[in-house]
């Protein structure tokens, strides 16, 4: 499941306690498996101020990009 929701392996690896990736992407294949047939989808937020990107950042949103003033956030469904 956090694979799923961080796509980021050497994460993982850290976070299960594995020495090499091998084991790791034996729940990779696993995840895939699971939500192979499922798209990714998300929530999107605006920021516009230092104070609203913060409290998306501290509610789980990651940063995506900033497009003129605007700061775009998105969080896994």
């Amino acid at each position: 499941m956090e694979y799923h929701r961080t796509k980021d392996i050497l994460h993982v690896k850290q976070l299960l306690g594995h020495r090499t990736v091998d084991t790791t992407t034996l729940y990779i294949q696993l995840e895939e498996a699971l939500f192979s047939k499922q798209p990714d989808e998300f929530h999107s937020a605006v920021a516009k101020t230092v104070d609203e990107a913060r409290q998306l950042i501290e509610a789980g949103f990651e940063y995506v990009c900033t497009f003129g003033d605007a700061i775009l956030f998105r969080k896994r469904k």
